[in-house]
């Protein structure tokens, strides 16, 4: 989370630096209907539902898999809460673990966790970083994504028609020194278990995005949509060529807004428009901790953070002018040509490709 990074809006660029200057206001269309393909909203708050209601937005409550523990069941326990409690207002992701993966009966085991989030509502199934870079068997060998062992998995949600989001891998920077350069350094010298040039033991980026690309080909009617555009976010090119290759792949920019703002604008733009169809609209933002436990400031601050981030999110998209971006990893924000893209592109990644997708199941 800490390195979603966007536009600032005119007022809040205002009060935090008055010397900056003042660009014309862009928040978030609430005529438009959005998903968030990738939100993470654990807890409930007062002003959650009435914010998303103004924004016009319905977030994918996704499920992250770490590993099996009661940690794990606690969040996941909060997340199908606030989905229950407020039926009809959000999508449900659920997820699953490599756990036991030795385990003849782990392939069963899964399905039937699957088939119980099913049964509650779930619309889609998470993967998470832990194949291929977390997770290990009993020969201690990294757990990836196409390990023949879940392939049943793969088999029964092809057959109910149940589409994936899939976190794999890291961005290629986590295999590299972290520099100012390094649009993730702030997020690995927080997890420097995911630093994976300090971990020689974990596969390579390469040996990661290839099993992602096997998995891909070996399940060509499994929908798979990459979460933070499928770990390639540092060149649109090579998600490019991944699309192109795989018709069962689309991709989302949770998380990944500074590796699009320092590429080339037109070359982003030329990207999205080609890819109209397989771009959908994700955050990664989320609430978490019980709101008894925060005072008013900070509840108004997770608030107002959150509108900002989706205020910045469109006004990248849809400004066709200058847009200051504020980033971890300089010191001033930085003016950027916004995309300008036309409603009609817009109108997709915000909602029609999501639903296409989330009505499949």
């Amino acid at each position: 989370m800490k390195y979603l990074i966007g536009v600032t809006i005119a007022g809040f660029l205002l009060s935090c630096a008055p010397e900056k200057p003042q660009l014309e206001e862009a928040p978030v269309d609430p005529h438009m209907p959005k998903i968030d393909i990738h939100a993470h909203y654990r807890a409930e708050r007062d002003y959650l539902i009435p914010m998303l209601d103004s924004l016009n937005i319905k977030p994918v409550l996704v499920d992250v898999g770490k590993v099996d523990t009661a940690q794990w069941h606690q969040r996941r326990a909060g997340l199908i809460a606030n989905f229950q409690n407020h039926l009809g207002r959000y999508f449900f992701c659920t997820a699953f673990t490599a756990t036991g993966i030795d385990d003849p009966e782990y392939a069963d085991r899964i399905i039937e966790h699957i088939k119980h989030d099913l049964s509650l509502g779930a619309k889609m199934v998470k993967v998470w970083k832990n194949f291929g870079m977390v997770s290990k068997d009993n020969a201690g060998n990294y757990v990836l994504i196409d390990d023949e062992r879940i392939q049943p998995v793969w088999d029964f949600l092809v057959e109910e028609g149940i589409p994936m989001l899939a976190h794999i891998g890291e961005p290629l920077q986590a295999w590299r020194p972290l520099d100012d350069d390094n649009p993730h350094s702030g997020y690995f010298r927080d997890h420097p278990q995911y630093h994976a040039y300090k971990h020689p033991e974990i596969p390579t980026w390469e040996a990661i995005q290839e099993a992602r690309n096997h998995w891909l080909a070996r399940n060509p009617e499994l929908v798979v949509v990459g979460a933070h555009h499928g770990s390639m976010s540092h060149d649109v090119d090579i998600i490019a060529k991944t699309l192109d290759k795989y018709p069962n792949f689309s991709v989302e920019p949770a998380a990944r807004f500074s590796d699009l703002i320092i590429q080339d604008s037109e070359k982003v733009r030329d990207f999205i428009i080609k890819y109209q169809d397989r771009y959908l609209y994700g955050t990664d933002l989320g609430t978490s901790g019980d709101q008894s436990e925060m005072s008013e400031s900070e509840l108004d601050q997770e608030k107002r953070r959150i509108v900002n981030m989706m205020d910045r999110h469109w006004q990248y998209f849809s400004s066709p002018g200058k847009v200051f971006f504020d980033t971890h990893f300089t010191d001033k924000p930085k003016e950027i040509q916004g995309l300008g893209l036309p409603d009609s592109v817009l109108r997709k990644i915000y909602y029609s490709n999501a639903m296409k997708i989330l009505a499949g199941s």
